[in-house]
Order: structure tokens, then C-alpha cells, then sequence
């Protein structure tokens, strides 16, 4: 609500009233023309340096506090319409010698979601000139903040001036200049400029210096493109120039921008000193493209691509890497002096059709075994690609797959690795369907399995599984499953698979399987430790007629062994063409306590079996007697701070440790050390693969210091003895891999210095030291 004017001005009401709505009009249009131009910050306390700090006198206001809404009640010709502006100000005066209307004290100019704050605003309606002066602030209706001391412009809007600017951007970041001029063209050009995206307080609210920003000569907004370009642009880090940045753009919109992104620098025993670097290739809001290139001392030059493409019904990238270099036989292991082109391709990507089909894919292809080991890009040793269908809904669920993998082992043939395709399940739920409660499940499943140069398998089943639970009187929670299943098997070229107990009789075979199992647990909770407890012994009884187990291949059930996740599993076997039959009986128990900042649970059982079957659960998975070994877990949680888990495998006779597995986790996020620890002593026979034994030990740790610094180091050994496994040359402790670094990371940057030994040679991947220097900036472009 305007102030009434003093009574010198009594005769010109009206007109003054009319001439300072036109001068807040002119006003507000041309900063809401200017004020998405810049980049800016997540809060206006202070600007980029000391300088450009503005002076103490006029530091903005505080951002969080709302403007006090507008009173126009009190002016008949205040304006009705989002196109007009509504303005408001502790005084307001005419200076007829000046010709000028000054608006003073606290003024505020609104439109819609657009608002300016200013100590001072005058009008000279001779020549046509706005000025507004003192703590000017400009909210547009994305959120982002103007601060400026004095700002010029005519009310044509084809000119306009800013000197000392600061701008605070929703979507963070800051960019401040000594001054700031728009042409008549819309764009606005801005010198003597410097944007960050960091904070300038710590999370105690202390002033700090920015870990980087950008300096620039001149600075030029688009409001076209919503961009922000930057000419004689440099990066500083911690205050020193360290690299220019030609061609830096960023948009304020906080969309990606085309441009060149942060390098890499790395030293290795394969391929020398690597120095790599990407552009970034906006093609559309949806799309874009990464070309990179890679020249190293000791390797001829690389170059990798990466297509991004989000569509309306889902998302796919696919990444590329091509060199053209000598290489490792696949099958000698020899160097090979002529060069071959060599590469990488990783695509992956899932689509959603609608709310119940969706298809998933990704596909993964090394020229040969060496080539990602030895440009340091993965370190697996077989690539999956799958494909799968499916359709799922409340009561049904479908899926088409296919898989193939490619092995990096060296001198393991690829012929023997099999492609799987198609494998079809679908399955369909029913909810007490008989009318004596419990839920019935119907699931068919077909598989194909093809060799070059090994045993092909083909099967399908049909299976019906019913389930019930109830718990009586007691508080017993009783669970009775039944499960029939019929199969059908071809295979051929079955004396390619090299164990016996895997290959099955070659043509045709059937068998039907029918299991029974119940199943019951009993909780108690009481109090304990201050804190609240349960025990729950358990016990379960399943039974199945025998099953002609070995009569069929075997392709997903190699990897048998007793532990605590199959303990009560109606089939332990991980797959379906191996069932356990027999009746057996599985007994143990769970306990929890939990009490304030501390949780711990145990599980512990063990089986006895009325029969043996050693064709199938051979010696050393701790199934093959009558009474198997004892498995249990443990799990130990402090807050946040201790996570600690143990899984173990007791021998029943000798109560040897036949598995031992330790993770464990002390410390915040960081500052904390872990380890990891694995032992396999099954003492399997010979020949029986997936079931050898393996032990390992792997470390890593992380110390913080001074704020924002860390060092941190992690090794992997093999502990595996000639003993353990007499194809290994080990003495029972070989370092695989091991790694040091120290690593600086705050708000908007990250740095860091690597150093990695690898103790194997891998092909032409050789054994050695890799160093690796890396920084990025975040929050740079609003990415």
C-alpha cells in the first residue's frame, strides 16, 4: 500500500501514482529479463572472494526470510492482472525541478512469483532512466537470487548497467563480477568474473575459502539458450591457476552442456604414462555423447565413445573402446608381434512397456582375454549378456531370458562355456484354492543349453507347489509344503563334460519328483540385558521317494553346499536339476537380542539323514552322511559403527572349521577398517570343480584427517597353500592386489593420488605399479 504523498504534493496525486507504477513496471520487466543469466549460489552470504566481497555495509539480507506480503487494498488503481507490477515502499516523493519520482525505504516491486527489493528507486521521467540503489535483490520465479548495489536501465530496457553484481542460483553455485552491461540484443555481458559452486561456510556455519572456482576475463548470457559461456576462463584450485579452460560453457537452467570434461593422468607397468580426455556432446535434453581418446607412452592411442539415450519408455547407454596393438594368444599365451584392432563393448539398458511388461538387456564383448585387464577398464574374468522379458503382475509372473558368457581365463577353452537360450519360467499364484486355506503355485520352466564344443542340454518341467501356514494355541508356527514336479531331459555329446556325476545318460529322459515337508517354530521373547530377546527353536521334517538324480545332466546345481542360508530350504541343492530325496530331519534354532544402540542374532542347526546318497552329495559338502555337519551365523551391529558377521561350517566328527567366513566393518563413514576373510577346507576329491578349496584374506582402510583429507590402503591375499590346492605354487600367502592413496574430498571437489601393485601377470596385463592422479569438480554445469 503506498504511503500518502505530503501536501506539496497534493495536486499531483494521480500522476504521481501513475508514473511510479510505470517506473516499477519497467523496472522489474528488465531485471526479469536479466536475472536468469547468471550462475550462482546456494546461498547470497558473501561473494567468490575478497576481491569482489562486496563492503560491509551492504552484505544481502537474509535469504530465508520470506517477503511480507503486499497491501493494495488501500489503492484504487493498484493493479488486477499477473502483467502488472504492485510495488510498495516507506516513502515516496516528486521532485518537479528533477522531473524525478523517488521511491524509498524498504521498496518492493512484486509480479507473480517474481519480486525486487531495493533501498532506493528513482524514475527520471525526462530522460527515461531507472536507477535503483542499495542492497538490490531480485527473485525470479525459479528461485534464483540477484544482489547488486546500483543497477541502471532504461525504461525501453535498451540499455542497462550493474556494477559489483552477486547472483545466487536455485540450483547452486555463484558467480560475481565488478560489473555487468546488457545490450540490446538481450544478452548480457559481465568482466572481471568468477564462479564456484562451493559453499562458503562449513556445516558450523564458519566462513571458508572455495576449494576451486573459475576465473574469467568476460562472461556472456544467452537468454536464448539459458546459457552461460566463458572467455580467458581458468580453474583454481586452493587459490593457485593450474588449468585454462577453453570453450567453458554452463547453463542456468542446471541442464548438462556440451564441452570438454576433467582429464585423467596414469602410470602403468603395461602401458606408461596415460593421459586421457572426454567431450561431452549434448545432442538433447534426452541424448548425448562421450568421445574420448587415451595416448600412452608404451601403447598406441585408444579411443572410447559412450551413447546416452533416454526414452519414453525406458533408457540404454552403450560405451566403446577400440585400440589397434599387439596382444596375448589366447592360446599359447605367447606375445604376438603383429597388432590386431582390439576393443570393448558394453551396452545395457531396460524398458518399461507398460505397468507389467518390461524388457531388460546388456551385452558385454572383449576382443580378446587380455584387453580390459590390460587398460585397466575391469579386472572380471568372464563376461555375461543377457537378455530377458517379463511381465509380472499381482498373481503371475512371466520371463524369456537367454544368457552367454565369455571367459578371460586364459587357456580355458570358450567352447566349453555355455549359451543358455531360451530359458522361459512362468509361474502363477492361487490363493486357497482347494478351500482349505494355503496358497498354490504352478510354475513352468524350460531351459536350452548349447556347446561348440561340449554337452547340450535341453529341459523342461512342470511343478505345483502348496503352502500353509497357521500358528496354533501355543504360539507354534507350523508350515506343511508339498511340491510335484515332472521333467523332461535330451542331451547329447555327453562325454565332453569332463566330471562324471555331471553329465546324465545322453537321448531322452523323464522323472517325477514329490516332496513333503512341515515344518515348525516356535518363538519366545522375553527381556534380557536391559533389552528385549527371542528364541526360536525350529525343526523340520521333509520327505521325498528316490529321484533319479543322476540320470539327467547336471547344468545348475554343481555348486552344493551345507550353510546357513539352505539349512531349512526344502531342496539344498542351488538349482533344479539335482532334488534332495530321502527323509531327513532339520533342527536348530535363532535367537535375537536387541537392547538400545546393540542387535544380535545367531542361528545354528544341523540335519540328520535316514538314508545316505554319496552318488550325489559327495564327501566334503556336509550333507554326505547320515548326520551332517553343524552350520550356524552370527551378526553383531553397534549403531552405525560395528557391523559384524560370521558364518562357519563345523565338521561333526572333528569339529574342524570346514568353512569360516569374517566380514567386518568398525568405524564412521569416514574414518572405519575392514576385513574380510574367507577359508573353504572341504577336503573334496580331486577333479569335482566349483567345490575346490580356497582361502583369502582382504583388508581396506580409511583414515581421516584435517577435515577433508583421508588416506586410505586395501590389499586382497591368497592364502591358499599347495595343500589346499596342489595345481597352486603358493606358500600359503601371495599378495594379489594391493593399493595406497591419499585422497582430499569436500563439498564440490575431490582429489586424489592412487597407488595399485598387482602381484600377477594377466596376458599382456603385466604385474606391477599403477599410479593415478584424479580430481573432480562437482557441481560444475550443475551436474
Amino acid at each position: 500500500m503506498l504511503p500518502a504523498p505530503s501536501n506539496a504534493l497534493q495536486a499531483d496525486q494521480r500522476r504521481l501514482d501513475r508514473a511510479a507504477w510505470r517506473a516499477g513496471a519497467a523496472g522489474l520487466a528488465w531485471l526479469i529479463a536479466l536475472a536468469p543469466s547468471y550462475a550462482a549460489a546456494q546461498d547470497g552470504d558473501a561473494v567468490i572472494d575478497a576481491d569482489l566481497e562486496q563492503p560491509e555495509e551492504r552484505q544481502p539480507p537474509d535469504l530465508s526470510t520470506p517477503l511480507p506480503p503486499l497491501d493494495t487494498s488501500g489503492d484504487p488503481e493498484a493493479p488486477a492482472s499477473e502483467d502488472e507490477i504492485a510495488f510498495e515502499a516507506d516513502t515516496l516523493s516528486y521532485d518537479s525541478n528533477g522531473d524525478t519520482v523517488t521511491a524509498t525505504g524498504n521498496v518492493v516491486l512484486r509480479n507473480a512469483d517474481r519480486s525486487v527489493r531495493a533501498d532506493q528507486v528513482t524514475w527520471n521521467s525526462a530522460t527515461g532512466q531507472i536507477v535503483g540503489a542499495g542492497n538490490v535483490r531480485f527473485v525470479d520465479e525459479e528461485g534464483n537470487q540477484l544482489y547488486t548495489e546500483r543497477i541502471e536501465l532504461t525504461d525501453e530496457f535498451e540499455a542497462g548497467a550493474m556494477e559489483d553484481l552477486l547472483l545466487a542460483l536455485r540450483e547452486g553455485g555463484r558467480l560475481a563480477a565488478r560489473e555487468g552491461q546488457r545490450g540490446e540484443d538481450g544478452t548480457v555481458i559481465l568482466s572481471s568474473a568468477a564462479y564456484t559452486a562451493c559453499a562458503i561456510t562449513d556445516a558450523e556455519g564458519c566462513p571458508k575459502n572455495p576449494s576451486w572456482r573459475i576465473t574469467a576475463d568476460r562472461v556472456v548470457y544467452d537468454p536464448d539458450e539459458n546459457r552461460v559461456r566463458f572467455s580467458g576462463a581458468f580453474l583454481e584450485i586452493f587459490g593457485a591457476r593450474l588449468l585454462p579452460l577453453p570453450g567453458l560453457a554452463v547453463r542456468t537452467d542446471g541442464k548438462a552442456v556440451s564441452g570438454f570434461l576433467v582429464p585423467d593422468l596414469r602410470f602403468s607397468e603395461s602401458n606408461g604414462v596415460e593421459i586421457s580426455g572426454s567431450y561431452l556432446w549434448r545432442i538433447a535434453d534426452n541424448k548425448d555423447l562421450t568421445l574420448g581418446a587415451h595416448v600412452f607412452t608404451e601403447a598406441p592411442p585408444m579411443v572410447s565413445a559412450q551413447w546416452r539415450h533416454l526414452t519414453g519408455k525406458g533408457a540404454y547407454q552403450i560405451t566403446g573402446y577400440a585400440t589397434h596393438s599387439s596382444r596375448i594368444s589366447d592360446i599359447t599365451g605367447d606375445p604376438i608381434t603383429e597388432k590386431d584392432p582390439r576393443g570393448y563393448l558394453f551396452a545395457n539398458g531396460k524398458f518399461q512397456f507398460d505397468p507389467h511388461w518390461s524388457l531388460t538387456g546388456s551385452i558385454r564383448l572383449a576382443s580378446d582375454r587380455t584387453f580390459l585387464r590390460r587398460y585397466d577398464i575391469s579386472r572380471d574374468d568372464r563376461l555375461r549378456s543377457t537378455v530377458n522379458l517379463e511381465r509380472i503382475d499381482d498373481d503371475s509372473y512371466l520371463s524369456i531370458a537367454g544368457w552367454a558368457t565369455q571367459t578371460l581365463r586364459l587357456g580355458e577353452p570358450q567352447g566349453q562355456v555355455p549359451v543358455a537360450l531360451p530359458v522361459i519360467d512362468y509361474r502363477r499364484r492361487f490363493s486357497d484354492p482347494l478351500g482349505i486355506g494355503g496358497k498354490l503355485e504352478l510354475q513352468l520352466n524350460s531351459l536350452a543349453i548349447a556347446r561348440d564344443e561340449g554337452q547340450d542340454t535341453q529341459r523342461a518341467f512342470a511343478g505345483a507347489r502348496w503352502d500353509l501356514k497357521r500358528i496354533t494355541a501355543l504360539g507354534q508356527v507350523v508350515t506343511l509344503t508339498g511340491l510335484v514336479r515332472g521333467d523332461v531331459y535330451h542331451s547329447d555329446e555327453n562325454g565332453l563334460t569332463e566330471t562324471a556325476i555331471y553329465r546324465g545318460n545322453p537321448g531322452w529322459e523323464t522323472r517325477g519328483i514329490a516332496v513333503a515337508a512341515i515344518d515348525v517354530e516356535w518363538p519366545f521373547v522375553g527381556k534380557a540385558f536391559g533389552g528385549t530377546q527371542v528364541f526360536t527353536p525350529r525343526v523340520q521334517f521333509a520327505a521325498s521317494p528316490p529321484i533319479r538324480n543322476l540320470a539327467v545332466p547336471n547344468e545348475d546345481a554343481r555348486a552344493i553346499d551345507l550353510e546357513d542360508s539352505n539349512l531349512f530350504a526344502l531342496n539344498r541343492f542351488p538349482g533344479y536339476d539335482r532334488v534332495e530325496d530321502g527323509a531327513r530331519v532339520t533342527y536348530g534354532f535363532d535367537w535375537e537380542l536387541q537392547v538400545p544402540d546393540w542387535r544380535v542374532k545367531t542361528t545354528v542347526g544341523q540335519s540328520y539323514r535316514f538314508d545316505k546318497d554319496p552318488g550325489v552329495l559327495i564327501d566334503g559338502t556336509g550333507l554326505s552322511e547320515r548326520v551332517s555337519d553343524f552350520v550356524g551365523r552370527t551378526e553383531v551391529r553397534y549403531r552405525d559403527f560395528v557391523k559384524f558377521t560370521h558364518r562357519f561350517r563345523l565338521d561333526k566328527d572333528s569339529f574342524a572349521m570346514r568353512r569360516n567366513e569374517l566380514d567386518a566393518t568398525v568405524g564412521s563413514r569416514r574414518t572405519y577398517a575392514e576385513i574380510g576373510y574367507l577359508r573353504f577346507d572341504r577336503d573334496i576329491a580331486e577333479g569335482i570343480e566349483d567345490l575346490q578349496d580356497r582361502e583369502e584374506l582382504r583388508l581396506a582402510t580409511r583414515v581421516a584427517f584435517a577435515r577433508y583429507w583421508s588416506v586410505f590402503g586395501s590389499g586382497v591375499f591368497n592364502l591358499t597353500d599347495r595343500e589346499e590346492d596342489p595345481t597352486l605354487t603358493s606358500d600359503g600367502f601371495d599378495p594379489v592386489r594391493t593399493r595406497l592413496g591419499v585422497a582430499y574430498q569436500d563439498d564440490c571437489l575431490e582429489l586424489g593420488l592412487t597407488w595399485r601393485r598387482d602381484y600377477t601377470d594377466a596376458g599382456d596385463a603385466q604385474r606391477g605399479d599403477t599410479f593415478q592422479l584424479y580430481f573432480a569438480l562437482r557441481n560444475l554445469g550443475f551436474r
